[in-house]
């Protein structure tokens, strides 16, 4: 592991800034063409394995921090852009994060997905 610098950390942000749009895309389409307890489920299948992609790239080719310190920071990006973007912006409430399968579980699986990935590739 290198050290950690601010590109490390642009690097870090823009991997799980695509993780979280790849979601938002998710959510996106499966509202436009399906219910939305279907699209929810879709979701939370997807999410892990966006992620589960993104942390192969990741660690294989920069690999700037720890699997724990990486599904913190993709968690809690991810979690904080759902805030700002969705909840605030959009839909103006925060009722989403009442729904368990709809932010709960995809949160907890993206971190699973994440840690578990770098534990993997690292070991």
């Amino acid at each position: 592991m290198t050290s950690f610098s601010i590109l490390a950390g642009i690097i870090i942000l823009i991997f799980a800034f695509i993780g979280w749009a790849l979601c938002f895309t998710v959510m996106g389409i499966g509202m436009k063409i399906t219910s939305m307890d279907r699209t929810l489920i879709i979701h939370a299948i997807a999410a892990p394995i966006i992620f589960i992609g993104l942390s192969l790239v990741y660690f294989s080719f920069f690999n700037f921090t720890t699997p724990l310190e990486t599904a913190i920071i993709f968690v809690v990006f991810v979690i904080l852009m759902d805030i700002i973007v969705v909840a605030l912006l959009i839909n103006k409430s925060f009722e989403m994060f009442k729904s368990i399968i709809g932010t709960w579980i995809p949160f907890i699986l993206i971190f699973t997905a994440t840690y578990l990935t770098g534990l993997y590739l690292l070991k």
